[in-house]
């Protein structure tokens, strides 16, 4: 079998992908990760899953590459990351009380047909309402200023939720398994 790239950072999409029991490399992408002007959420996210898996993929040509990448929605906004403990209490105020989409989308380079596939799933996460006591408290406890919206369902951000609405409940981590087995096994890799 032709090696495997994951071209991300994230240790939790990285843990993710263990699940499937494959060998793997893990890979940062250099690319910008900047919101074209009037750019749908869905498509954004297509977009960086696809350009992460190119950019590992010239550097890695001969190995099968996944990318992935993810944003939330709130209004008709995108909400990336806050990178600062104000604009993560800022998203998660306008978050409480109302469902939130996060976009998932993941792609996949095939070494041999230099094609790449990609796939998104969306995510409908309904917060609680919350007090502003709370968001600090989180924001502090948890520091998801690197997180898509602020929160980070696989710790503490779980308990912001009223309910979490998907068809592969590994997206909302950053990695959707179920997209992503139906992408490998287009090019030949199998799970179990």
């Amino acid at each position: 079998m032709t090696g495997i790239v994951l071209a991300s950072s994230s240790p939790y999409r990285a843990e993710l992908l263990r699940r499937l029991r494959l060998d793997f490399e893990q890979v940062a992408p250099a690319i910008d990760e900047s919101v074209a002007a009037d750019e749908m959420a869905d498509h954004y996210v297509r977009r960086l899953a696809r350009e992460k898996a190119l950019a590992v993929a010239e550097r890695y040509p001969d190995r099968i590459v996944i990318g992935s990448d993810q944003c939330s929605e709130c209004h008709g906004q995108i909400l990336g990351k806050p990178g600062n403990m104000e604009r993560a209490i800022k998203q998660l105020t306008n978050a409480s009380g109302q469902r939130v989409t996060l976009f998932t989308a993941v792609a996949v380079h095939d070494p041999d047909s230099r094609h790449v596939e990609v796939e998104m799933v969306p995510t409908y996460v309904h917060f609680r309402r919350l007090e502003r006591s709370a968001i600090e408290r989180y924001v502090n406890l948890e520091k998801p200023l690197d997180c898509a919206g602020a929160f980070r369902a696989e710790g503490l951000g779980i308990a912001l939720f009223e309910r979490i609405q998907s068809d592969d409940p590994n997206a909302i981590i950053g990695l959707p398994l179920i997209a992503l087995t139906r992408l490998l096994a287009r090019i030949g890799i199998v799970r179990p």
